[in-house]
């Protein structure tokens, strides 16, 4: 009841707050909430140019990248009939960019039409100049969480039940949220950061997790930490060097076949999480590859991994 109250005076604290609308091209259905009123903290690198990236796929479907991100935001996914949950998804894209449609508006639509009500998050990648580096996109994250709980009376959500999802790389970031929520990466700006960054649950979908050998992610480690990180750096940003008992409940998926995000990932985690004592479950596909999002799935063990999802979270009181 209190955070309830909390979140309807932000709210209403925070009227007009985020009116930021940069000229950045738009890659969205529906309402746009840009993250910082002002901007980004430090500024935006003078190099960048946020842009689109239009991707071939065998569906025929939108597959849109967003690269060289300046202007962070959350996109809403409404539901006909809210039940009160709210899920933050963080696409992927290895920190090279953004994957909005696959591993972002695809999957909000569906859990929307389930009755969430869905933030997908358009974040900034670590290697691009900010004056944060690798913590950027946890800025991003952290703000993100915070401002979701600000709306909750004006969207019709339990701020209690706010679930995080992340995929491969964005996954990653989810984790960092679930594991770094406490830390202050930014200083605070109204009162929306008042509010608690900690998820309340955590999927994560087929993510990356370790950056240290032999099961690093290549591509998400060198975005993150640059061509030739310390070893001392791979650890100490690497989750399962960051779990500890205050973390929410964790759900990992991933195919046992993934050539891009070893499965061992989401078993280094499950490891460490069942050591710090974080409720946590795990479902391995036999096969499935990486990024298999919601496409292609039919008749296939992969079509029931959004119903697993939230059975998941029904049972931990978060999901309907």
């Amino acid at each position: 009841m209190l955070r309830l109250l909390t979140s309807l005076l932000a709210a209403l604290m925070l009227a007009g707050a985020c009116a930021f609308a940069p000229s950045v091209p738009a890659i969205t259905e529906g309402e746009v909430i840009y993250l910082w009123p002002d901007g980004p903290p430090g500024g935006v690198p003078q190099s960048l140019t946020e842009h689109i990236v239009h991707r071939d796929n065998p569906f025929g479907l939108p597959d849109r990248a967003a690269h060289d991100v300046t202007a962070p935001s959350l996109t809403i996914f409404r539901p006909a009939v809210p039940d009160g949950s709210a899920i933050l998804i963080i696409p992927g894209g290895g920190y090279r960019w953004v994957v909005m449609d696959k591993e972002g508006f695809e999957g909000a639509r569906h859990f929307a039409s389930r009755g969430a009500t869905v933030y997908v998050l358009r974040y900034r990648l670590p290697h691009q100049g900010w004056a944060a580096g690798p913590a950027a996109p946890l800025q991003d994250a952290q703000r993100a969480m915070r401002l979701i709980r600000s709306r909750a009376a004006e969207d019709g959500i339990d701020p209690d039940r706010v679930v995080v999802m992340g995929f491969s790389a964005g996954g990653h970031l989810a984790g960092l949220l679930a594991t770094r929520f406490y830390e202050a990466v930014y200083a605070p700006l109204d009162r929306a950061d008042s509010l608690s960054a900690r998820p309340d649950g955590a999927a994560l979908i087929y993510p990356v997790v370790t950056f240290t050998q032999p099961h690093a992610h290549a591509g998400s480690r060198t975005n993150m930490l640059g061509p030739e990180p310390s070893e001392a750096a791979s650890a100490s940003w690497s989750l399962e060097t960051l779990v500890h008992p205050s973390m929410p409940p964790v759900l990992l998926m991933h195919a046992a076949d993934d050539a891009a995000v070893p499965v061992e990932n989401s078993l280094i985690l499950h490891a460490a999480l069942r050591v710090a004592g974080v409720p946590v479950a795990l479902h391995i596909f036999e096969t499935g590859g990486h990024g298999f999002g919601l496409r292609g799935l039919e008749g296939t063990p992969l079509a029931a991994w959004p119903d697993l999802v939230r059975d998941w979270g029904r049972g931990k009181g978060l999901l309907d």
